[in-house]
């Protein structure tokens, strides 16, 4: 059985890193993040792979093309290929988890 990770976002990694680093501003934490996670988001759109050691990975997973049934209308359609990002957590940032 897969144990549950706790949930991480923005504001609690602003929070940690300010605490941390008190002589930094707040604004200019979340403007560093925001800056950081941007350029992995474009990274991995143009089909590069981000690898964080100790962190983990970045990648762009492609979706095959599919078709679907609208439940109300009953008319088939078709979704063409579609891609998602992908991270896979490093063993040990899964480690500090436990």
């Amino acid at each position: 059985m897969k144990k549950q990770l706790q949930n991480f976002n923005k504001s609690d990694l602003t929070i940690k890193l300010s605490r941390k680093f008190p002589s930094l501003n707040d604004e200019i934490i979340y403007e560093v993040i925001d800056l950081i996670l941007q350029e992995i988001i474009n990274a991995v759109a143009l089909d590069n792979r981000v690898e964080i050691r100790g962190f983990g990975v970045f990648s762009k997973k492609t979706i095959r093309p599919r078709k679907f049934v609208n439940p109300k209308t009953k008319k088939e359609s078709y979704l063409g290929e579609t891609s998602i990002m992908h991270f896979k957590a490093s063993k040990k940032l899964l480690k500090t988890n436990d």
